[in-house]
């Protein structure tokens, strides 16, 4: 079986986009420093075609075992597929144990099946910079800061807790300056008269707001009766307990017409009745008219 049934075939649509995309990514400068890093290491030459002649694996199990000898203990020569395969798979492994991060790692079928070679050039310039931080020569990639750890002693630890950071926001320039007691009073001025500031810090300024012209007059104790007058009339204030008609009135209320609770209220037809006759609180309650009136109840 050849390499050429695990080829894919055209990609169409949202795949090929995908595919347009991480082709654009792809650096051919950076290739060429790999080539020449990679031939460099190894001894062998890479063909014209840079993933094609790394596509069996040969060359990156040597490759790793030239930067950490005893990383893959068999190299298969074999052209079938699965030998390939196998070969790019222990080459991933190897490079894990490495110390590259297994997030910048490609898989096999990325470059086997040429599905992702952008992907393939990340893994191998992520190997460059572990190799330089190892102390290699290595002209590609860039070199990972190293890891300095420090230890304090508890007293230290506990002292810092009393210390708050600057990224925390600072009180620095606070000023109580001008607060006054809790309940003291503060005077007010208005500027624009020209007088002087009072000395004391216990007067606002009219941009505050004022009380100034304030007064009770005119008011009385809750649940005081209030008068009411006619302006129209010209009546006089008789006392601060009159109200004006505006607030209403009741002159001419009177409770003619009105029966003792619970009596009941007849109902007439004023077209064949008489005008019916209320009579007044207080005098004896007969019927003058009993043809004219029907019981409601």
């Amino acid at each position: 079986m050849s390499s050429a049934h695990f080829n894919r075939g055209p990609a169409y649509g949202l795949s090929a986009e995908v595919k347009n995309k991480l082709a654009q990514k792809y650096d051919h400068q950076r290739e060429q420093e790999l080539r020449e890093w990679i031939e460099g290491v190894t001894g062998r030459r890479i063909g014209n075609n840079f993933m094609d002649g790394l596509k069996d694996g040969i060359i990156l199990c040597e490759f790793i075992n030239k930067l950490q000898p005893g990383s893959v203990k068999k190299v298969n020569e074999s052209t079938q597929n699965w030998h390939q395969l196998e070969n790019i798979g222990n080459f991933i492994k190897a490079i894990t144990k490495y110390g590259v991060k297994p997030h910048d790692i490609f898989e096999a079928n990325d470059l086997f099946e040429n599905t992702n070679h952008t992907q393939v050039q990340s893994t191998l310039l992520a190997l460059a910079s572990m190799a330089k931080t190892k102390g290699n020569k290595v002209n590609v990639g860039v070199k990972y800061a190293e890891k300095q750890e420090r230890r304090f002693e508890p007293e230290k630890l506990r002292e810092g807790r009393n210390i708050i950071g600057l990224q925390m926001g600072t009180n620095k320039f606070a000023s109580q300056q001008g607060m006054t007691a809790y309940g003291t009073r503060r005077h007010l001025y208005d500027p624009k008269l020209g007088t002087d500031q009072p000395l004391d810090q216990a007067t606002i300024s009219l941009q505050m707001g004022t009380n100034k012209g304030a007064s009770q007059a005119g008011m009385t104790a809750p649940g005081t009766k209030r008068q009411i007058f006619e302006p129209g009339l010209g009546m006089e204030h008789c006392d601060t307990l009159n109200v004006s008609l505006q607030m209403g009135s009741n002159k001419g209320a009177s409770q003619r017409g009105m029966t003792v609770y619970g009596l009941p209220r007849q109902v007439y037809d004023p077209k064949y009745c008489l005008t019916p006759e209320y009579p007044e609180l207080g005098e004896p309650t007969h019927n003058h008219h009993p043809h004219n009136y029907y019981n409601s109840a």
